[in-house]
């Protein structure tokens, strides 16, 4: 355990000397960010907000205005946009990215209106927000290393388009955003708005999927990669949370601890009309294919291993075997279809069509047919537990 903590806090140290130099001009290409607000904080409303918020950053959130309680958040270490969010960032193609990424690696597969797109989640630890515009749609892809929370949000809310920054402070462990346009914080977990202007607010999510390098590339051969080219010159291959997800104790989590699973294991999270389901990783690993209804609808849920941890060994290619889920309407050509697994195999049994993890069929009579992807998300429990309290654990 000391071990294990040790490795976070030298991690922790690396990313407050990443704030020093991204808030300096020498360090950051794009030092002056959009919409970058007054220099003073107006501490009024804040009273009972960790001082150290107040104290590395300025901000000009209504503070008097939040739906949950001040004293939940707590600095994280950096400052406001020491990790700095990535802006309308760059892309390569399949070929070019292979000289980059290991096939195991991790990466957020998002698929918008045609437009496939792959973010490493080796990239994304440094960067924990990449404001991009994906299939003409804008969305905010992020990452929460400390929940293994990867969602990604549109970011027009009623007409407007906002823009999302990383405030430096945690909520339960979790990613705290901000808006650059009112300075309003939102909770990276759920999407909502929870300080500030906009509070109450809710940001439409957009269907992802945690998987492997090798299989976005088999899934979308026409796709692009973010590219490591960011204009930050950091090493994306190493991972600054080394065996975060082999601790016992989620790193400034100050909630009740629900000890139903090991408060580190991987979970796939479905929440349909008010109802929470977490299917273990272990669980899935066993079985690979289980179905479920979910408020009232059917779901299936696909499991594959081959997919890297990014916060395990110290090269992110070289972390343990996780696995990857992802979580679909059985349905294709409007017939119902039942799924089993065949040995490493995903098919059907109506058919005998074969399944990728994400949901497209590639042999059999079937094949080239999209099962519609669920929202879901691969979480760490605790963080599922904290913001998902009533959730049921799949199996009991």
């Amino acid at each position: 355990m000391r071990i294990r903590r040790a490795h976070l806090v030298v991690a922790l140290a690396t990313l407050a000397f990443v704030a020093a130099a991204c808030n300096s001009a020498d360090g950051d290409p794009s030092a002056t960010l959009p919409g970058d607000g007054p220099t003073l904080s107006d501490p009024s409303g804040a009273d009972n907000l960790d001082s150290r918020i107040l104290a590395t950053s300025s901000w000009s959130t209504d503070f008097g205005t939040h739906s949950v309680d001040l004293s939940e958040f707590l600095s994280g270490g950096p400052a406001k946009d020491g990790i700095r969010a990535l802006e309308a960032p760059g892309f390569v193609s399949i070929q070019e990215g292979d000289e980059s990424f290991e096939d195991r690696e991790p990466v957020i597969a998002l698929e918008l209106n045609g437009d496939a797109r792959a973010y490493p989640l080796g990239i994304l630890t440094r960067h924990e927000i990449a404001n991009d515009t994906v299939g003409g749609v804008p969305v905010a892809v992020t990452f929460c290393p400390l929940c293994n929370s990867a969602i990604v949000f549109e970011r027009t809310l009623d007409g407007v388009v906002y823009d999302f920054g990383v405030s430096g402070v945690l909520r339960n462990s979790d990613l705290v955003m901000y808006d650059r346009q009112t300075e309003s914080w939102w909770q990276q977990f759920i999407g909502e708005a929870i300080v500030g202007e906009l509070t109450g607010a809710l940001l439409d999510v957009a269907p992802s999927s945690i998987v492997s390098w090798a299989d976005f590339k088999a899934g979308y051969p026409d796709g692009t990669v973010l590219s490591t080219d960011t204009g930050f010159g950091y090493n994306y291959g190493f991972n600054p949370y080394i065996n975060y997800d082999s601790d016992e104790t989620p790193f400034l989590f100050r909630g009740e601890p629900d000890d139903r699973l090991s408060l580190i294991e991987r979970v796939a999270g479905v929440e349909l009309n008010g109802d929470a389901v977490a299917y273990p990783f272990e669980l899935l690993g066993e079985n690979r294919v289980i179905h479920d209804t979910v408020g009232g609808d059917e779901i299936v849920v696909f499991f594959q291993f081959g997919t890297a941890s990014a916060l395990d060994d110290s090269e992110i290619h070289r972390g343990r075997d996780v696995g990857a889920a992802g979580v679909f309407v059985p349905q294709a050509g409007g017939n119902a279809l039942t799924f089993a697994r065949d040995g490493d195999e995903i098919v059907d049994t109506e058919t005998g069509s074969k399944w990728t993890i994400l949901g497209r069929a590639i042999s059999g009579p079937l094949a080239g047919e999209q099962l519609t992807p669920v929202i879901h998300g691969s979480h760490f429990w605790f963080a599922w537990a904290a913001f998902k309290p009533d959730t049921r654990i799949f199996g009991g």
